[in-house]
């Protein structure tokens, strides 16, 4: 697992790294003095695990978590230990005093590696029509099942959602949402656009070879023609 420490205290990353150094399966990509610091290392290397004091100077453990766009999975380790249930509020996976005790540390480490590998394991994996994601933008969210949804339109680094007259932008590329997409429920149209297949309600032959869909709602999406041969294999028999 790869592993960031953030912790004030010299001696306090040193004995850390010293109980770490007996675990093969943690690297250590980083240490960090306070949470500045840890900010850049996070957003740089993206961790899976980092290990986050909370008292620190300028900025806690706490507010370092509300700067972060992307948030590994937290093991607190603190002196102080009325800091606990704010820690699980924030979803931390697990709270550590200090001085770490050897066995309790091994023991979190057992749990941590296994939800990281479930995680990576869920990155990867392919969603089905029943399946939801989680959109959020700006204040608004949503739950939305793929089966909702009838079109991902590519806008620069963002994708624009379409389902139920709503068009959340998600920050992710057409391409790492294909990825997670099942070929024969969704179709790569063109360089923009992906279209749910069961929302097609009309194909025409286009321009070149190419061919146009009408969408249930009305919409229309080009197909180009390279996209087309490949629209005709996976629709024949």
């Amino acid at each position: 697992m790869r592993t960031i420490i953030v912790d004030d205290e010299r001696l306090a990353r040193k004995e850390l790294m010293s109980l770490l150094e007996k675990h093969q399966n943690i690297e250590v990509l980083a240490e960090c003095s306070n949470a500045n610091e840890a900010k850049i290392e996070i957003e740089m290397h993206k961790p899976d695990l980092v290990f986050l004091d909370i008292q620190m100077p300028e900025k806690t453990g706490f507010e370092l978590l509300e700067e972060l766009d992307y948030v590994p999975q937290i093991i607190f380790v603190t002196a102080y230990d009325e800091y606990a249930i704010k820690a699980f509020e924030v979803n931390a996976f697990d709270y550590i005093l200090k001085p770490v005790d050897p066995e309790r540390l091994e023991k979190t480490l057992s749990q941590v590696s296994e939800s990281v590998e479930d995680e990576i394991e869920n990155k990867t994996s392919k969603l089905s029509y029943s399946d939801q994601i989680f959109i959020k933008d700006g204040e608004k969210c949503w739950f939305v099942k793929l089966e909702e949804i009838f079109m991902f339109e590519s806008v620069g680094n963002y994708a624009k959602v379409h389902f139920e007259g709503n068009k959340p932008m998600l920050l992710r590329s057409l391409n790492k949402i294909e990825e997670r997409l099942e070929d024969k429920q969704f179709f790569r149209a063109n360089r923009k656009n992906i279209v749910n297949m069961k929302w097609i309600a009309k194909v025409d032959n286009w321009f070149s070879g190419g061919l146009k869909l009408t969408l249930k709602n009305g919409e229309e999406v080009e197909v180009s023609r390279r996209q087309a041969q490949k629209f005709r294999e996976n629709m024949s028999l």
